[in-house]
């Protein structure tokens, strides 16, 4: 196996500083936030080859939850064990975290929150050119024959138009790759260690799945106010099913939430989805906005602003712990997959499909970006979902002037990513009086 020097392997005070980077910095939903760290990690820092970043990715889109968080936690993982794995995942999600607790609350308090809105207007536009540019360089490494183009094109389809469930698309695009593509292993020129699985590791699930219901535990025992260990449960059972990207998941919790609980309002929930879009980390950081105000409309010890922030705590928790669970379980178990022959040409398979899967978030970003009004057209095969698409006259010269800028600068000027989304937030914060 080719592998690069030793000095390549990041310490773990180093790669702290980047996952930190990459929380802050994670805007764009899932497609921007995959494009980033593929752009810092792989392009930037060759820390993971490209075929390992793939393998990660392959795995974390078959799972419930935030796929982004759950690849930086795979890839700290990869890098540093378990300590890496923990750190990687909590740093991924904490900056959203907080902007989201403290944009309920400014929310609640009725502040003014319009001058970040402008910032995050500007980020937008330079993370849509970055989603494009991996979308591009992933493409070219893994849409090597005829075959794989098939592939992707039809997970495209498959997930945009006729609504497939993801798990299906990858059963069936690893059958076409052992099929119709040749599994290229190649050499790798990542300096990663291989991850055996000892007894830390076997007993790691273990002691997040305690982790994670410590906290229901705790209120049943000390007979808390009753919808804290309600909004506790429901998340629970959100995180456990929540396949299909956020926006699948968002229907069924703000029907329960606003019709079946009365935690907030119709306005108070869509006005949090708008929140959680301006601001870093996985989309599903509006559950917090929920579970934020399920308790500020039923305070604690008549404090509902701190009831507020332990809800969207509780919300967090009870959201995000699971997918530690599933990393440090399945990681290990899927690495070994990694090193089998007779599985190279199913992996260039679910690869291919990885790809159009991409493409569609990155279309679906740009949509929204790009254009103020978005049209939800649902097919009869569709099953009711819909699917958006834009109403042309509706489209953002601000936004697409700022997109443009951004494509030409990273793609002709090859600008890095700091200076890039610098520049962004700045040009955002001047267009504050056109927005």
């Amino acid at each position: 196996m080719a592998v690069l020097a030793d000095e390549t392997i990041p310490s773990l005070r180093t790669a702290t500083m980047v996952w930190l980077r990459i929380g802050v910095l994670s805007f764009g939903g899932p497609a921007g936030q995959i494009a980033m760290m593929h752009k810092m990690v792989v392009e930037e820092r060759r820390w993971i080859d490209e075929k390992r970043f793939l393998h990660a990715l392959n795995y974390c889109m078959l799972l419930p939850g935030p796929e982004a968080q759950q690849l930086a936690t795979y890839l700290g993982w990869l890098l540093h064990g378990i300590k890496g794995g923990m750190i990687a995942g909590v740093l991924f999600i904490l900056p959203g975290l907080v902007a989201i607790t403290a944009l309920s609350s400014a929310y609640a308090l009725y502040l003014d929150t319009a001058w970040l809105a402008a910032i995050f207007f500007g980020l937008k536009a330079a993370v849509l050119a970055i989603v494009v540019q991996a979308l591009l360089r992933i493409a070219s490494r893994m849409l090597r024959a005829d075959a794989a183009f098939v592939i992707a094109g039809l997970a495209f389809v498959s997930v945009y138009a006729l609504q497939v469930p993801f798990p299906l698309i990858i059963i069936a695009a690893a059958f076409a790759g052992g099929l119709f593509l040749k599994g290229d292993r190649g050499a790798e020129d990542s300096p990663v260690p291989q991850r055996s699985r000892g007894w830390l590791a076997t007993m790691a699930p273990l002691f997040f799945i305690l982790a994670w219901l410590a906290p229901l535990a705790a209120m049943i025992v000390f007979a808390a106010p009753e919808t804290m260990p309600a909004v506790f449960a429901f998340f629970a059972r959100v995180a456990l099913v929540a396949f299909g990207g956020a926006y699948a998941v968002l229907a069924y919790v703000a029907q329960q939430a606003v019709t079946h609980f009365h935690w907030l309002t119709p306005a108070q929930m869509m006005d949090g989805l708008a929140l959680a879009e301006t601001t870093p980390g996985p989309l599903v950081l509006v559950l917090c906005f929920v579970g934020f105000f399920a308790l500020y409309n039923h305070p604690l010890l008549a404090a509902p602003v701190l009831s507020g922030v332990l809800g969207a705590l509780l919300t967090a928790w009870a959201i995000f712990m699971p997918s530690f669970v599933f990393i440090f379980a399945g990681a290990p178990f899927v690495e070994t997959l990694r090193r089998k022959k007779s599985l190279a040409a199913a992996l260039a398979g679910i690869g291919a499909s990885i790809v159009g899967v991409m493409a569609n978030l990155a279309l679906w970003f740009a949509v929204h970006v790009l254009f103020t009004e978005v049209r939800a057209i649902a097919l009869p095969w569709s099953r009711g979902v819909a699917f958006s698409l834009p109403v042309w006259s509706s489209l953002d010269p601000l936004a697409f002037g700022l997109s443009l800028a951004a494509m030409i600068a990273v793609m002709r000027f090859k600008l890095s990513l700091m200076p890039l989304l610098f520049a962004a937030a700045v040009a955002g914060l001047a267009l504050l009086p056109f927005l």
